[in-house]
C-alpha cells in the first residue's frame, strides 16, 4: 500500500472507465474519496456501496463538471464529509468527434466546457483549502491527442492541449505553497467502447504502439497514485504520457 493513508481525494467523473479505476486505486491505497458523476445514479450508488462493504469511505456526488457552482458544492461536500481535500483528480470529460467542416459550434463549446472549463472550476475551488493546509496534489487527466492532435478531434484536442498549459501555469503559481500540479496523458486505453472495434482497426492502432498492447484503466490509476504519493513530492508541472510509447 502506498503512503496515502488518511489522505482525502476528489475525483471528477468517477463512475466508469479510467475514472472508476482511479477511485478504486486511491481507495485501495488508503484514501477517503469523493467522486462526481452527472447522470449514472445507479452506477454511482453501486460503487459507493461496494466500497462501503469493503470498509472504505467512498462517496458519490452528482454534479455537472461544466458548472462552476457545482464544482464549489462538490468541494464543500468533500470538506464536510472527508474533513479536507488533499488530492484533486480532474478526470471528467466528453467527446463530440467530427471533422471540423461538419462540427457545430455546440460540439466545440460543450467539449471545451466539460473538459477544460471543468478543470478551472474544480482547481479554483480546491485551491483555497489546499493553500490553507500548505499541501495539495492536483492531477489532470489529459490525452496524447493534446500532444499530437488528431483528425476529427479538433475540439477534443484543443481541450486536452489547454489542460496541459493550465497544468504548467498552476504548477508555477502554487509551487511555493507545496501544491503540485501534473498531468497524465493516456494513450489508447482498453474500455468497453474500444473492445467493440473491428480487429483490423485494432491492428492498425497497435501498429503505432511500440509495446504492441493496449493500455488498461489501471495503468492510469496507478500513475495517479504515484503522483499523489510522497514518491512524487519533487515532481510538478509535468505531463506523463502513459501510452505504450505511442508518442515517444
Amino acid at each position: 500500500m502506498t503512503d496515502l493513508m488518511d489522505k482525502k481525494a476528489l475525483v471528477t467523473g468517477g463512475t466508469r472507465g479510467i475514472g472508476k479505476a482511479i477511485v478504486e486505486e486511491l481507495a485501495a491505497n488508503g484514501c477517503s474519496v469523493v467522486f462526481t458523476y452527472q447522470s449514472s445514479d445507479d452506477a454511482a450508488k453501486a460503487i459507493q456501496d461496494e466500497h462501503a462493504a469493503a470498509g472504505r469511505k467512498v462517496l458519490a456526488f452528482k454534479a455537472d463538471a461544466a458548472s462552476f457552482e457545482d464544482a464549489q458544492k462538490a468541494i464543500d461536500f468533500t470538506l464536510q464529509n472527508l474533513g479536507g481535500c488533499d488530492i484533486l483528480v480532474n478526470n471528467a470529460g466528453i467527446n463530440r468527434d467530427k471533422f471540423l467542416m461538419m462540427m457545430k459550434e455546440s460540439d466545440f463549446t460543450e467539449v471545451i466546457d466539460a473538459n477544460l472549463k471543468s478543470v478551472f472550476n474544480y482547481t479554483k475551488a480546491a485551491l483555497k483549502p489546499m493553500m490553507s493546509n500548505r499541501f495539495g496534489r492536483i492531477i489532470n487527466i489529459t490525452s496524447v491527442v493534446g500532444l499530437t492532435g488528431n483528425a476529427g478531434q479538433a475540439n477534443y484536442a484543443a481541450s486536452k492541449a489547454g489542460m496541459i498549459g493550465f497544468t504548467k501555469s498552476v504548477a508555477k503559481e502554487m509551487a511555493a505553497r507545496n501544491i503540485t500540479c501534473n498531468a497524465i496523458a493516456p494513450g489508447f486505453i482498453r474500455t468497453d467502447m474500444t473492445d467493440k472495434l473491428k480487429d483490423e482497426i485494432k491492428d492498425a492502432i497497435l501498429s503505432h504502439i511500440p509495446l504492441k498492447v493496449f493500455g488498461e484503466p489501471g495503468h492510469i490509476a496507478k500513475t495517479v497514485v504515484f503522483l499523489a504519493s510522497p514518491a512524487a513530492d519533487y515532481i510538478t508541472g509535468q505531463v506523463i504520457a502513459v501510452d505504450g510509447g505511442m508518442t515517444m
